[in-house]
């Protein structure tokens, strides 16, 4: 397991598990939406305050891979660090891992940017500072 910028605990509820008793291939991606909002949201950056001046964050790729299931009742935490990607675009690299026994369930890129009101990728002042604070504390050690 590796440093995480951020981590978000959680746990299994019934009604995300399909009929074999593990969790939803679709939910996965819930548990990583949520745990990149509430990153954000720890940084000071809210889609609300975003939106207001015209910018939209959004999702262009997602890859996962799935590596063992989780069942109802499952703990386990998300694991979030960021990547610079290009000038306009940017990757939240996600891992799930059981809790207590720090088993490896799922890991997953996420890349996004930000489009402006017309509809262009731009990324704002806050997201580059974001992405460039991250990669400061990579090079340091954390």
């Amino acid at each position: 397991m590796e440093y995480y910028r951020f981590k978000l605990n959680f746990k299994v509820r019934d009604y995300e598990c399909d009929l074999s008793g593990i969790v939803n291939n679709a939910v996965y991606q819930h548990y990583l939406e949520h745990a990149r909002h509430e990153y954000l949201k720890s940084q000071g950056v809210g889609f609300a305050e975003l939106e207001k001046q015209g910018i939209t964050l959004v999702v262009i790729r997602i890859e996962m891979d799935f590596l063992y299931p989780l069942r109802s009742g499952d703990q386990f935490f998300v694991g979030l660090n960021t990547e610079r990607i290009s000038r306009l675009r940017f990757g939240f690299l996600q891992d799930i891992y059981r809790l207590p026994d720090e088993k490896p369930i799922l890991s997953a890129k996420v890349v996004g940017t930000a489009l402006n009101e017309k509809g262009r990728p731009r990324l704002p002042a806050e997201i580059q500072e974001l992405i460039a604070s991250s990669l400061e504390l990579d090079a340091s050690g954390g």
